[in-house]
């Protein structure tokens, strides 16, 4: 048997008052999504616990079975997804130009995706493109628009705090070493330099003439870099070894192709387009056919974009328009009985509010030939908590899929020197002499 673990990015939400408390998701019409529902065993999933705000990357993380102490920070996994070289030792953050006010000697973010042309977006960052002192190294690569992946060489380290405070009207925050680092030399010295050179991005990209431009016409300049989530190259098992599945990954985006090269998975780089139902249904296609792999991977970032609007009903409208390609599933995935099919979202994405992310629960439903069927009729975070697989944690959901793909090892049973949920192929036979 084989997995396909299809990922609707940011669907969970809270309840909102134009919805009388219901959901985006309850009230969205889903007659495929329910009717899967109704076959299959469903319950409630958190990546880590419920009430944490998790991250994209880092919910992922923990669905494929990792720990959180692990990560190698986003910042990493945004620079191999876009191919950009991090060697060991070498630190890579998420950087952005930003526009800030100077007050009282602070710098206050005042617009953190402001609008830019992109002969402009290209010249200002060619000004701050590289930064050396003490030994250290500073290179910002753009990627797209205004953003960018900042890469420090030298006695560097990735256990530092962000400056970039993303809510518009709080100031740039001065980058610091992590608690716990107060003898680690690497840390100090990284927050110092990257320190100085946002103040000489701040400096530089000010006197700008096209910036000195922007603000005669009234548009904020672009005159500052945020970074965020550092990261750096650490060993992890690979995907395989940790749960003898052979696995790709179909998504966009470059964290998750950066995550599932670094995790040693096959990646399929899918492209969004303005129909994301359409999009969706490609891809379920493309992992039915992907029968060389026993995990695929199937994601969509489309609701958590949708819940970025901060309008609920833009959300239901995207929720419904992905509902169509699971028609496919109905007809093409579930017959098949050497196919596991796994429905759940990574995170809660609220449509309201102030957070990013909130720390709700989210929908999970699982059907396979080894499945319950209990008598949940619907697919949403009220109904599918009425379901046999209750509350499922973190890695528990690969816990969950390795036992209904049957590939399960009996706990406490030693085949290998290392303690493997499935039954180690690598196992040395006793010959006879």
């Amino acid at each position: 048997m084989r997995c396909i673990c299809v990922i609707l990015d940011g669907l969970g939400d809270r309840g909102h008052a134009a919805f009388r408390g219901r959901t985006p998701l309850q009230v969205a019409h889903t007659p495929y999504l329910d009717k899967l529902a109704a076959l299959g065993m469903n319950g409630l999933y958190h990546s880590f616990f419920q009430g944490i705000a998790m991250s994209s990357e880092m919910a992922h993380f923990r669905m494929f079975g990792y720990d959180v102490h692990d990560f190698p920070g986003r910042g990493l996994l945004e620079a191999v997804g876009e191919g950009i070289p991090v060697k060991n030792g070498e630190v890579a953050l998420l950087a952005r130009l930003v526009s800030v006010d100077e007050e009282e000697r602070t710098l206050v973010l005042r617009q953190e995706n402001p609008e830019v042309d992109a002969h402009t977006c290209h010249v200002l960052q060619e000004e701050i493109e590289r930064y050396e002192k003490d030994g250290v190294e500073v290179h910002f690569v753009p990627t797209k628009g205004i953003k960018g992946i900042l890469v420090m060489r030298g006695h560097v380290s990735s256990q530092i705090t962000d400056s970039n405070p993303i809510y518009e009207g709080r100031p740039l925050m001065e980058v610091l070493p992590l608690h716990g680092q107060r003898k680690d030399t690497g840390a100090h010295l990284t927050a110092r330099i990257l320190n100085e050179y946002l103040i000489w991005c701040y400096r530089t990209l000010s006197e700008h003439p096209l910036n000195a431009e922007r603000v005669k016409e009234g548009v904020p300049a672009l005159n500052a870099v945020g970074t965020q989530r550092a990261g750096q190259m650490r060993h992890l098992p690979s995907f395989e070894e940790k749960w003898g599945l052979r696995a790709l990954s179909i998504a966009s985006g470059p964290v998750y192709v950066g995550l599932g090269t670094l995790l040693g998975m096959n990646c399929h780089g899918a492209t969004d387009s303005e129909e994301p139902g359409k999009d969706l249904l490609d891809r379920l296609r493309a992992a039915k056919e992907m029968e060389d792999f026993d995990f695929v991977h199937v994601h969509t970032k489309a609701v958590d974009e949708a819940s970025h609007a901060k309008d609920p009903d833009v959300k239901r409208t995207v929720i419904e328009s992905l509902d169509p390609a699971f028609a496919f599933a109905l007809d093409e995935i579930v017959p098949d009985k050497e196919v596991l099919l796994v429905i759940t979202s990574d995170h809660s994405t609220p449509s309201t509010g102030k957070m990013i992310h909130s720390g709700e629960t989210v929908p999970l439903t699982i059907l396979g030939k080894y499945t319950r069927r209990d008598g949940v009729t619907g697919f949403d975070e009220i109904r599918c908590a009425g379901g046999s697989l209750g509350v499922v944690r973190g890695n528990e959901l690969m816990y969950l899929i390795l036992n209904f793909l049957d590939r399960g090892k009996l706990f406490g049973l030693m085949d290998s020197p290392i303690d493997r949920p499935y039954m180690a192929a690598d196992s040395k036979p006793l010959k006879v002499k």
